[in-house]
C-alpha cells in the first residue's frame, strides 16, 4: 500500500529532514564490493568512485580520496543501476506528492532509469511531459516514446477504420513532433483497442517518421498468442514494420502466451534470428513471471465489440444478440488463457479483489463469462487480471537470448512493479540457474543501454554517469506476491542516481537526482 511506502520514507527521518544531505558529498567511494560493470563476464573486486555525477575510476582498491564519502561494498555486488526499458509507472510519476515521485518501487529494486510511454500510450507532447517532470523533481532517470494510441485518438477517436490522406498525415506530424522533441522511439500496442483497427501499412508509415529520426519501433505486437492473427504472423507484421519504417524492432515483454502456443518459443526465436542475420536490427525485453497481467477487457472482449469506445461497447453489451455473439468469443478467449481459474482479479477495494474469476463466479452463482462483464460493466473501467499463461521453458529459452533484456512492464496489481529484477536473480540465478549472475547483471544494465543507444550509462567506466547500485546477493529478493503485489523489494544496500545517493543504509533518502533522458534527433530532421 502507498500508505507503507511513506512510513518507510518516515522511518528513514524524512519528516523532520533528518537525511537531506545524504547524497551531498562531492566524491564518493564505494570500497572493496565484487564489481560487475555492465558487460564483462567476470567481476573484479575493488573501488568505485563517483565524483559528482560520473564515474571517475573503477579498478583494484586504493587509498580514498581527502573527504570522500566512503561506502564500505566489502561482500556486496556493486553493478551499474538498473535499466528498466518498458514501465507503466504514470501513478508515480504523475504524482503531486514528491514522496511519490521518488518512484520507491522500481528505487528499492536497484533500478536507476526506466522508460515509459510503453504500449503505444506515449503522448507526443514529449516537451511538456519532460518539462513537468524535471519542474516537479522525481527520483529516477525517465525516457520516454510517443505513443500511437494517443496520436490516433487525437485524430481517429476510437473508430474501427482507416485514415484518409489528411488523417494520416496528421497523426504522422504528431509523431514527428514527439521524436523532435526527445522520444526515444514510437511505440504500439497493437493488442489494445483503438490500436488494434490499425492495418500495418498505417503502423509502418507513422514508425517511418520515428526511423526519420534516429528512433526505434518498439511493439506490444498484435498477437501473443492466437486472438487474431496468431504470434508468428505477428512477429513477421513487426519485422515488416521495421524494414518498411526502415528503423529497430524491438519486442516488449516478449512471450508466447496462453495454451495454444506454449512451447513454441524456439520458433519464434527462429523468425528473429533469421531477421537479424539478414542485418535487421531486432532485439526485445522480458519480465521473468509466469502471470502476464492486463485487464479483463483486453484480454476477454473481442476488438470488435470495443469499436468507438466504452458506451459504445456497453450497448452491444445490453443488445440480447450482440451480447450473444460477444459471450461466443470470450469463451474461446478465455479458453486461449487457460481457464477462469488461471485468472486473478486485483483491483483494490472491490468484492472480487484477489479472488479467481471462478471463485467470483461461484459466490455470484453466475456463468465465469457473464461475471466478467459484471465487472467490466458495472465495476471497474479496467477489471486488473493477472493471468497464469506461460510456461517456465519457453520464459527460460528467451531468457537465455542475447537480445533479450530484462524489463518489468511494471504495472498496478502485479508484483512485477514492485520486484522484477530481484525476481530474475532469485529464481532465474539462485534456483533455476537459467543465467549466472553475469548475465542477469548485464542483460539489466550495459546490453539494455547499448541497445537503446544510452552512451553514458548502463556501465561501470569512468566518464559515465554515476548510477550505480549496490546489492547484498544474500539479501537481494522480492517481497511482493500475486495477491500482495505492493511490497518493496529488499537487499539494495545503496543506489546512487546521478551520483546523488537515493539509498543509503537499505534506507531510501529522499534524494531526487533522476534526470529525462531526451534523445536527440539527428541534424537536419526535425524544425530549427
Amino acid at each position: 500500500m502507498m500508505s507503507s511506502l511513506l512510513a518507510v520514507l518516515a522511518a528513514a527521518g524524512l519528516a523532520t529532514g533528518a537525511t537531506a544531505q545524504a547524497g551531498t558529498a562531492t566524491t564518493t567511494v564505494l570500497t572493496g564490493g565484487t564489481i560487475y560493470d555492465g558487460s564483462s563476464p567476470k567481476p573484479l573486486v575493488g573501488d568505485v568512485v563517483l565524483r559528482g555525477d560520473t564515474i571517475v575510476y573503477v579498478g583494484p582498491s586504493r587509498k580514498a580520496p581527502r573527504g570522500a564519502h566512503v561506502v564500505d561494498a566489502r561482500g556486496m555486488i556493486v553493478a551499474p543501476g538498473f535499466i528498466d526499458p518498458h514501465t507503466h509507472a504514470g501513478r508515480f510519476l504523475g504524482s503531486t506528492d514528491a514522496q511519490v515521485r521518488l518512484n520507491l518501487a522500481w528505487m528499492m529494486q536497484g533500478v536507476t532509469t526506466i522508460f515509459t510511454g510503453v504500449d503505444g500510450g506515449g503522448t507526443p507532447d514529449v516537451a511538456s511531459f519532460f518539462d513537468d517532470l524535471e519542474a516537479r523533481g522525481f527520483g529516477l532517470n525517465v525516457a520516454a516514446y510517443v505513443g500511437f494510441s494517443p496520436v490516433r485518438r487525437a485524430v481517429l477517436g476510437d473508430d474501427a477504420r482507416a485514415p484518409d490522406d489528411k488523417e494520416l498525415n496528421a497523426m504522422k506530424a504528431l509523431v514527428a513532433k514527439g521524436m523532435c522533441e526527445g522520444a526515444i522511439g514510437f511505440s504500439t500496442g497493437l493488442f489494445y483497442a483503438p490500436q488494434s483497427f490499425a492495418k500495418t501499412g498505417e503502423v509502418a508509415a507513422l514508425a517511418a517518421e520515428a526511423g526519420k529520426r534516429g528512433g526505434i519501433y518498439d511493439t506490444h505486437q498484435r498477437d501473443e498468442a492466437t486472438y487474431t492473427i496468431g504470434i508468428a504472423k505477428s512477429v513477421e507484421e513487426a519485422l515488416e514494420i521495421g524494414r518498411d519504417g526502415h528503423l529497430p524492432v524491438h519486442f516488449a515483454h516478449i512471450k508466447v502466451l496462453g495454451v495454444d502456443v506454449q512451447g513454441q518459443s524456439g520458433a519464434i526465436i527462429e523468425l528473429i534470428d533469421k531477421a537479424r542475420a539478414s542485418g535487421q536490427v531486432v532485439t526485445a525485453d522480458q519480465y521473468p513471471w509466469d502471470a502476464s497481467g492486463t485487464s479483463l477487457q483486453a484480454s476477454l472482449l473481442p476488438g470488435w465489440a470495443q469499436d468507438g469506445g466504452r458506451e459504445p461497447m456497453l450497448a452491444r453489451l445490453e443488445d440480447p444478440v450482440t451480447r450473444a455473439k460477444i459471450e461466443t468469443e470470450m469463451r474461446e478467449n478465455l479458453r486461449r488463457r487457460g481457464g477462469a481459474h488461471a485468472l486473478l482479479l486485483t483491483d483494490p477495494g472491490h468484492e472480487w479483489t484477489a479472488m479467481r474469476l471462478d471463485e467470483i463466479a461461484a459466490r455470484w452463482t453466475l456463468d465465469p463469462v457473464a461475471a466478467a462483464i459484471r465487472i467490466i460493466r458495472d465495476g471497474d473501467r479496467s477489471g486488473k487480471v493477472v493471468s497464469f499463461n506461460m510456461a517456465e521453458g519457453d520464459i527460460a529459452t528467451f531468457m537465455r537470448q542475447p537480445w533479450v533484456v530484462t524489463s518489468s512492464d511494471g504495472s498496478e496489481g502485479h508484483p512485477r512493479m514492485y520486484a522484477t529484477f530481484p525476481q530474475k536473480y532469485a529464481h532465474y540465478v539462485k534456483e533455476a540457474e537459467v543465467i549466472d549472475l553475469a548475465t542477469f547483471i548485464n542483460s539489466s544494465t550495459g546490453r539494455t543501454a547499448d541497445m537503446f543507444g544510452l552512451t553514458d550509462r548502463g556501465h561501470l567506466k569512468p566518464g559515465y554517469k554515476a548510477d550505480v547500485v549496490v546489492f547484498d546477493p544474500a539479501r537481494y529478493r522480492p517481497v511482493a506476491t500475486y495477491v500482495q503485489p505492493r511490497e518493496l523489494t529488499v537487499g539494495v544496500e545503496s543506489l546512487f542516481v546521478n551520483g546523488r545517493a537515493a539509498v543509503l543504509g537499505s534506507q531510501p533518502t529522499g534524494v531526487a537526482a533522476g534526470r529525462a533522458i531526451r534523445r536527440s534527433a539527428p541534424p537536419g530532421t526535425c524544425p530549427g
